[in-house]
């Protein structure tokens, strides 16, 4: 295909933030590009009407439905800027010969480094004695050390590898739970793998690594939190289908969980007026996790190099697909 007649769509809000070579890249090779406006991620109604002309699309969290792909005329290959697929219909996909990729590992270190800040974060109450604090205030909170803690790690893939190494300093236990575990890892690293009732059970600290599958959408339920150890932190970084946002404001509300840190959302953004958000115990961030210099370059050239490389008629070097 000649590139020059190809029309590409971006719609990642950070993509070329931080290296802006990304986009004149693009933009040199191919003859249209055009860039997400809304400056959120795009919902499928939206998407039915825009994706339309178009050959390649580098994609965010948006919405790509069935009815996306099907209105989609010419396109040739959704390159997720990212590693997650669960917003896009695969089945359809495959239906319709569009090529699927993603960016697996170019985040990792990000997402692992926002989940030690959030854990911080609620472990010193530092978002509340910041805010008091500029309010004229002198707040004694006491806080909690993470040495000596218990630290769970629901997923031991690429985030959950980089977060336990970087635990590893903080003289904590680490336990993981992977329907898969890589048993050298996790003996190289001194981490203890064990059911998932036990690592309910005991993680004083719970951070979420995994995928939305159908068994794990909606997993974080009321008999999940229920089996987490009284007093218990909770740290999302992964997706927020995890978790069943109205079980989770009932055991914050109940004092069954002492907090909760949150990247991920079921609708993003989640808005002022949702009542997770109005908790103190509360620690919300939208969704910033792979939101680095080095993790949005680094996604920004896989997504290209893929978006381009199905264009050319080249087989891409990550394709879920």
């Amino acid at each position: 295909m000649d590139l020059t007649q190809c029309r590409v769509l971006v719609t990642p809000t950070s993509y070329g933030k931080q290296d802006p070579s990304l986009c004149s890249e693009l933009e040199a090779q191919v003859g249209e590009v055009v860039y997400n406006r809304f400056g959120r991620p795009l919902r499928a109604a939206e998407l039915e009407e825009l994706i339309i002309g178009f050959d390649g699309y580098i994609a965010g969290v948006d919405e790509i439905s069935a009815a996306v792909l099907n209105a989609a005329d010419r396109l040739k290959v959704v390159s997720r800027y990212g590693v997650g697929v669960d917003q896009v219909d695969l089945i359809a996909a495959r239906a319709r010969g569009i090529i699927v990729t993603n960016t697996p590992g170019a985040n990792s270190v990000a997402v692992a480094e926002l989940a030690i800040g959030l854990m911080l974060a609620l472990a010193r109450s530092i978002p509340l004695s910041s805010q008091e604090t500029k309010a004229g205030g002198w707040p004694r909170l006491n806080g909690l050390s993470l040495e000596g803690k218990t630290i769970g790690l629901y997923g031991l893939g690429c985030v959950g590898k980089q977060l336990a190494r970087r635990l590893s300093c903080f003289d904590c236990a680490i336990l993981a739970y992977d329907i898969a575990p890589d048993q050298v890892f996790a003996a190289v690293n001194g981490i203890q793998l064990c059911t998932q009732t036990e690592l309910l059970a005991r993680a004083d600290f719970l951070s979420l690594h995994c995928p939305v599958l159908s068994e794990t959408r909606g997993m974080v339920n009321e008999s999940f939190l229920n089996s987490m150890k009284p007093g218990a932190f909770l740290v999302n970084t992964a997706r927020g289908e995890l978790i069943d946002e109205v079980s989770l404001l009932a055991a914050l509300l109940s004092g069954r969980l002492r907090g909760a840190a949150l990247d991920v959302y079921v609708h993003e953004p989640p808005g002022a007026d949702h009542p997770l958000m109005r908790l103190p115990q509360v620690i919300a961030t939208p969704h910033i996790g792979s939101h680095t210099d080095g993790a949005t370059n680094a996604m920004g050239r896989m997504a290209l190099a893929d978006c381009l490389a199905v264009l050319k008629g080249v087989a891409p070097k990550h394709p879920v697909t």
